[in-house]
């Protein structure tokens, strides 16, 4: 194998040995039912068979994040704009002026960062009923670089007054929001990972905006985690216990309206907060939880997830190693805050 061949496949994670980044979920064949971008248009069809105020619209994206599946169900209730996200979703806005009910949906980075404006000015201040779901967030379109990656999204949208962000974690999580938004007053940002992140929920969970979701029990350490990471902050405390720390996790499934209880439960009741996010450290559910602690007794904080950075180009599964947003970052990230902890 010549050495051009060989960092190819290593940039492709198709090689095999130490140097395969190829993340095993990511193959081909993966069950629908276990991709959250896969199962969004199942979901809305099935919720507008007894609403007929459900629309959805796409940027030209309708088999990426499967809105193929609402567009066959009802197609004169199915909108595919093209490549004008910006447009679509002041149509949107239209549309819930007009009494529907859109489910609006792209890439995050096109929907969040390119359609800032709109979402702000067209549909949270009239407050208009507009469900922008930006998928494939994170840096989740690894190859495709920072002009397709989303790292700035919730810290960007959660600074606009009336507009309620929420992060799925997995395909139940992803429908149980879904099942709570249709008659959630005002806009909404709804953001997606790659659509193939693994379990945490076994059902469908009944979803509160603004209410956190305790997954784990811990005295020593909590780990308040969104998306793509509540899996991994999962992972991450059961290796802990192994070694005799006992850590907390949070499913922080909503930014705005954040659930100040939870956290400050977490600050009374365990010795030290650590946020996980597929993120900007900077803006994100950090930067709002220390907002929070700011207002309590002080205790030991950490922010981890993606530096101030434009991440490289590469295999998710390779980026999530790097910037230790797998299980083994988590839990390395954590044990040495906890160990090193004044």
């Amino acid at each position: 194998m010549t050495d051009m061949q060989h960092e190819s496949e290593i940039f492709r994670g198709t090689t095999t040995g130490k140097t395969a980044f190829k993340d095993t979920r990511s193959v081909r064949g993966t069950p629908k039912a276990g991709m959250p971008a896969f199962v969004l248009g199942e979901e809305l069809a099935a919720l507008a068979k007894s609403d007929p105020r459900i629309v959805v619209a796409t940027a030209d994206l309708a088999s990426a994040n499967r809105t193929n599946d609402f567009r066959d169900a009802f197609p004169d209730r199915f909108f595919n704009f093209g490549i004008a996200e910006k447009n679509m979703i002041t149509a949107a806005a239209g549309m819930a002026a007009c009494g529907m009910i859109p489910y609006v949906a792209t890439f995050a980075s096109f929907s969040a960062i390119l359609g800032a404006e709109q979402i702000r000015t067209d549909c949270a201040y009239p407050k208009m009923p507009v469900r922008v779901v930006g998928t494939h967030s994170g840096m989740s379109m690894g190859f495709y670089g920072t002009s397709h990656h989303a790292l700035e999204d919730l810290g960007m949208l959660r600074c606009m007054a009336d507009l309620t962000v929420v992060c799925a974690t997995d395909a139940n999580h992803l429908r149980g929001v879904l099942r709570a938004s249709v008659d959630h007053p005002g806009a909404m940002y709804i953001r997606l990972g790659r659509g193939r992140d693994p379990e945490v929920y076994g059902t469908v969970p009944e979803i509160t905006f603004g209410k956190a979701i305790r997954l784990r029990e811990g005295t020593d350490l909590t780990m308040i985690a969104t998306g793509s990471q509540v899996r991994a902050a999962l992972d991450a405390a059961e290796a802990l216990a192994g070694e005799g720390i006992q850590a907390r996790v949070v499913d922080m499934h909503t930014i705005k309206p954040l659930d100040r209880d939870e956290i400050v439960a977490a600050a009374s009741e365990t010795g030290a907060i650590m946020t996980v996010e597929e993120h900007n450290v900077t803006g994100g559910l950090g930067s709002a939880v220390g907002e929070v602690l700011l207002d309590l007794p002080r205790l030991p904080f950490l922010k981890h997830g993606v530096p101030d950075c434009y991440v490289e180009v590469g295999p998710p599964a390779a980026l999530y190693a790097k910037y230790r947003l797998d299980a083994a970052g988590v839990a390395a990230t954590a044990r040495e805050f906890f160990t090193g902890r004044g």
